[in-house]
């Protein structure tokens, strides 16, 4: 492997440990921000809402963005806007600001996160060694979260939540070099043996059953993960559980997921990816189901952490690998764009709906069910109907995995 593309792996794995570090970590604010700006659970939940909102509608132009002009002029701006967001969020004085900040980071997000990060690793390495690298990285992106977390609750436990933040515009700060170094992926050689135009690909991507299975599950994906990331220091907190239970859970999440996601990139590998994906939300689901149905305790909130923390963001490189292989890597992230816009729906759901259940109902009790419900449905509906195109369906030579990616 040449120093430039081992330079792009690590550029890409350091991005999205930065960026899903900071966002993650963002619900550990909702008692101190609450409390401190005199909010209601769904005034703070809406900018995280928001957030994700804005992550999901702008992945979509981001990603047709970088795919035109390039991924390292898409992922520096989007650090320099990540970093004009979370300075926001120091100086929001009540929910107004901090939907304003909310959005900047959603905008920041589609620029630094999965998509971009996926694809600039997709392009680096092999076909035949694509799904573990995807894994890997994905892996490794994942560390940011347990350290980010404990960092947060450490000051969160001793200082006011402004100063927790200036911890955020740190590392906003030091997004920018590595995101420049991810962007090295431009300088690679682009396909040649696939003359289609991303207008063709896009139509064929609106046709593909398989592509349209697994980017309308991608919508429970976001809505159990957001709602868990946002509601689950609350849901301890009112449990009378100690608040930092909560950062340690996050913690173990992210740190089982540096496994998970490594472990679903070498499945990937050996089998097919849409079934894993349907394994994955069904999993899910019953693991929720689990935990909810009785009162947490600290043993069981570690459990649960630790079994999450390995079906967490395993998604990343198995989606991004089956994308790859329906359509090659050259419209990846704008493919990966399209699909995210369904996740981030979900995600909208998911924070701000459980918010609007907890504060009409005093409690959380319909919104896991209903997340249980719809992600036992999505991975029956993964494995069942997202497989390989019929062959009257199949993509012309064109598009096919046969061409070089």
């Amino acid at each position: 492997m040449s120093r430039l593309n081992r330079s792009i792996l690590i550029g890409a794995a350091l991005m999205m440990a930065l960026s899903m570090g900071i966002r993650q970590s963002l619900s550990l604010f909702l008692t101190p921000v609450t409390h401190d700006l005199s909010l209601s659970a769904a005034q703070f939940t809406f900018a995280i809402a928001v957030q994700n909102a804005v992550w999901g509608l702008s992945q979509f132009p981001v990603s047709m963005i970088a795919d035109k002009y390039g991924l390292r002029r898409v992922m520096v701006c989007g650090g320099v806007v990540y970093l004009a967001g979370v300075i926001m969020m120091a100086f929001a004085t009540g929910a107004v600001g901090l939907a304003v900040s909310g959005s900047l980071i959603g905008v920041a997000m589609a620029c630094n996160a999965s998509s971009l990060a996926m694809t600039a690793c997709a392009r680096a390495v092999p076909e035949g060694k694509r799904s573990l690298m995807l894994g890997i990285v994905s892996a490794v992106g994942s560390m940011g979260t347990p350290v980010v977390a404990m960092s947060v609750q450490s000051i969160l436990a001793r200082q006011d939540w402004r100063i927790a933040v200036m911890l955020f515009v740190v590392l906003a700060v030091a997004l920018i070099p590595v995101a420049f170094m991810a962007g090295g992926a431009d300088h690679l050689p682009r396909p040649t043996g696939s003359k289609a135009s991303m207008t063709e690909v896009l139509g064929q991507a609106v046709r593909h059953r398989g592509f349209l299975v697994m980017s309308g599950c991608y919508f429970v994906c976001g809505l159990q993960l957001i709602f868990l990331t946002t509601h689950l220091p609350n849901y301890l907190t009112i449990c009378g559980l100690d608040p930092m239970l909560s950062a340690e859970a996050l913690a173990i999440i992210g740190a089982v997921n540096i496994l998970g996601s490594y472990v679903a990139g070498w499945l990937g590998g050996k089998f097919p990816k849409y079934r894993l994906l349907g394994i994955l939300y069904i999993l899910r689901a019953i693991v929720v189901a689990a935990f909810f149905v009785t009162p947490p305790t600290p043993t069981s909130t570690l459990v649960f952490a630790t079994t999450m923390g390995m079906l967490w963001l395993g998604v990343i490189p198995l989606t991004s690998g089956l994308v790859a292989e329906m359509f090659g890597t050259r419209y990846m992230a704008t493919l990966l764009g399209i699909s995210f816009v369904v996740h981030q729906t979900g995600s909208f759901l998911g924070a701000w709906g459980g918010g609007l259940i907890y504060d009409a109902l005093g409690s959380y009790d319909r919104a896991w069910q209903f997340g249980v419900v719809i992600g036992f449905s999505a991975g029956v509906a993964q494995i069942l109907f997202g497989g390989p195109p019929r062959r009257r369906d199949r993509l012309p030579v064109s598009l096919t995995l046969g061409q070089p990616a």
